[in-house]
């Protein structure tokens, strides 16, 4: 009997883990220095931001080229078909374009966050389902296609959406 392969490399990694755990590092580890949060140039300090990446749109285009011209004989009958070469070329309709989403920062993302998020896109007809408090599969389609209405092709929450939501108070 085989066992998948999945059950093997399950196995393999609990006995690496045991093994690990009993490893005593000779010198100090210095703790991992923590990544600063991505930002736009000139962010005024405590903002966060997602970098937005919308891929290019390219178009396919097949030509068929003459090779070699039609033979004709007498009354214009072919006597060889001419030949053809297929090209097929790629063009950028649109290019690549990277932008910048102010977002509410990790810190305001709570499962009660997410779920009046959830509860408010429902409210709104976006949303269909339980207010689990995860940003799940469902929730970030249905925030997609709400603020695609609004111009933003993404399913990260934006700070402005969120406002708009109600979900955080608007800085007067």
């Amino acid at each position: 009997m085989t066992r998948p392969l999945f059950f093997l490399v399950s196995t393999l990694s609990l006995a690496a883990l045991t093994h690990l755990g009993a490893c005593t590092p000779t010198s100090p580890v210095a703790p991992p220095e923590q990544a600063q949060p991505e930002a736009p140039p000139g962010a005024p300090a405590g903002t966060c931001w997602h970098r937005n990446t919308s891929p290019a749109i390219i178009t396919s285009f097949t030509d068929q080229i003459v090779v070699q011209p039609a033979v004709l004989g007498e009354a214009d009958r072919i006597i060889q078909p001419a030949v053809f070469r297929t090209v097929t070329r790629q063009d950028i309709v649109e290019p690549r374009r990277v932008s910048w989403i102010e977002t509410p920062c990790p810190e305001q993302i709570t499962p009660d966050f997410l779920a009046s998020l959830q509860r408010a896109l429902t409210a709104r007809g976006y949303y269909r389902g339980a207010a689990t408090g995860r940003m799940d599969r469902n929730t970030r389609i249905a925030l997609r296609r709400y603020q695609k209405e609004a111009g933003l092709d993404s399913s990260t929450l934006s700070l402005a959406t969120a406002r708009q939501l109600g979900l955080i108070a608007i800085a007067q």
